[in-house]
């Protein structure tokens, strides 16, 4: 038997403080991190209007970035605002450059198996827009016509299951890009959010795009690393309290100019 101040006696006690050490290091989880830093990072696409944009002076604007600073300043938490892309939005989840995604980011049955949402907080339609002049009323009307969409998007996705082959997708890598192409009048054809096509008619009135189809509905959520229950817990009493309290909805009509849905205001439980 190894005597208490034993040499082997004294490795042994080192190694079972450093397995306690590390124990207590994995229970630590995020939420405490970000307690402990006193700042939320938060991932956001700064070119998605009306939920991310920079207004005339710069400043950021737009119904997410509004939400973003709402949650922050309610957790007592500095804002740091993460500019990322829509193609970037999980990776910087899962490789630590933000704590959450608040980003037009929908919720996908992909999506959810590598990361973890909170409950929907905003809708977003996926729709086909383009000239009034154009008669697009199925998607056998798109047959031989050009169409664009933003790369890894779910308005991508929901494209590519309608689009007749005779269709060209033309894909851009964001929606400023895709954007540019519409009002420019390099293209006639996008599958995006209404709102997107009313920013490319305030831009170009002469477009005159209007939403031919409704492709999909889907709901935003706030994206976050997967095993942070506690992270996801105060998140979705965060949300579920501003819908309860007409804050988020508030916001939202601020932007889009429209009530937020029955199934998000009243999800069924």
């Amino acid at each position: 038997m190894h005597s208490p101040s034993s040499p082997a006696r004294r490795v042994q006690m080192a190694l079972l403080g450093l397995l306690l050490l590390g124990a207590g290091a994995a229970q630590a989880d995020q939420l405490d991190t970000i307690l402990a830093a006193k700042k939320l990072r938060v991932a956001i696409d700064l070119a998605v209007p009306p939920y991310s944009m920079k207004d005339d002076k710069l400043r950021l604007i737009g119904s997410d970035v509004e939400t973003a600073q709402r949650m922050a300043k309610d957790f007592g938490l500095e804002l740091e605002v993460v500019p990322t892309t829509l193609t970037n939005r999980v990776p910087y989840l899962q490789t630590n450059k933000a704590d959450i995604v608040i980003s037009a980011f929908w919720i996908t049955p992909a999506r959810a198996k590598v990361i973890d949402f909170s409950v929907p907080y905003a809708p977003i339609l996926v729709v086909v827009g383009a000239p009034r002049s154009m008669k697009i009323t199925s998607p056998a009307d798109l047959a031989g016509k050009k169409i664009i969409a933003t790369r890894g998007t779910t308005n991508d996705q929901e494209l590519t299951k309608i689009a007749p082959s005779s269709a060209t997708i033309t894909r851009f890598d964001d929606d400023a890009t895709s954007m540019t192409a519409m009002v420019s009048g390099q293209a006639d054809i996008w599958a995006t959010s209404p709102m997107l096509l009313k920013v490319v008619n305030q831009k170009n009135p002469s477009r005159d795009i209007e939403s031919k189809l409704t492709l999909k509905a889907n709901l935003l959520a706030v994206g976050l690393r997967k095993g942070e229950p506690r992270l996801k817990e105060k998140i979705d009493g965060w949300i579920r309290t501003n819908l309860s309290n007409g804050e988020l909805n508030t916001i939202y009509k601020k932007y889009h100019e429209a009530e937020l849905p029955p199934e998000i205001l009243h999800p069924a439980s």
